[in-house]
């Protein structure tokens, strides 16, 4: 059984009296230990579709299985519990608390989950010592560069143990260096930690480190193929 399975998701928009079809009944399956691209130009679809798998939003018509359940079928208000426990989140903005430590970005996701405060500290400190920023746990994110701004975001997405790291675009705002080095951390997730990624991207360079490239078109699966990545291998986990 797939851990992702999306079948003939269909996602409309209405505008101005008129109907929008941002997904055309797309059906994609990725299984666990998977680490998948998903690429298209602007209004592809690429992004609608990340945000239904992630559980942000829900499609028209179709049905979503996220390791084995029917999101379709579940209650708005307990979707963000399956996004808690199943998913992990990295944004291109990285979308850290500006006046909170790296450290208590961390923790965040385990005050939702009622983790007593001793084990949200030490599971912060370690996933932190993961990505490589032991001593900036006090720091505040304008205290980080981008590029450690966007560990502690990855940090934070593994902090819970999700077996699925959703990344949108995480190298957009990164330079070409850094964000070859951030790729290294999803390469040694995927390989070490044994993370399922999806990623959006729309830059064949950051594709390239992926197994799998899905590319989007006119709310369409246009191509849907294997790849041999580039290795990670600076950034030890």
């Amino acid at each position: 059984m797939a851990l992702i399975d999306a079948k003939n998701i269909v996602k409309t928009y209405s505008t101005g009296g008129e109907t929008f079809y941002a997904l055309k009944g797309v059906s994609l399956q990725i299984e666990s230990g998977e680490f998948v691209a998903i690429m298209g130009a602007s209004g592809s679809g690429k992004s609608t579709f990340m945000n239904i798998i992630g559980c942000l939003d829900k499609p028209a018509s179709g049905d979503y299985f996220l390791d084995g359940k029917n999101i379709v079928d579940t209650r708005l208000d307990k979707l963000s519990e399956v996004r808690n426990s199943k998913l992990g989140f990295v944004f291109q903005g990285f979308n850290l608390i500006s006046r909170t430590s790296a450290l208590e970005n961390v923790e965040l996701p385990m005050i939702y989950k009622g983790i007593p405060a001793k084990e949200r500290t030490e599971r912060a400190m370690e996933a932190l010592k993961i990505v490589g920023l032991t001593g900036k746990e006090h720091n505040m994110p304008n205290q980080l560069s981008g590029g450690q701004q966007q560990r502690v975001a990855i940090a934070r997405a593994i902090v819970n143990d999700a077996p699925v790291i959703l990344a949108d675009e995480p190298t957009g705002n990164l330079d070409t260096k850094t964000s070859y080095e951030v790729m290294d951390f999803f390469v040694n997730l995927n390989e070490k930690m044994k993370k399922t990624i999806v990623l959006v991207t729309h830059e064949d360079d950051i594709a390239s480190y992926c197994k799998r490239i899905v590319r989007f078109k006119d709310g369409n699966i246009i191509k849907d193929s294997q790849n041999n990545p580039i290795k990670g291998g600076i950034t030890p986990i």
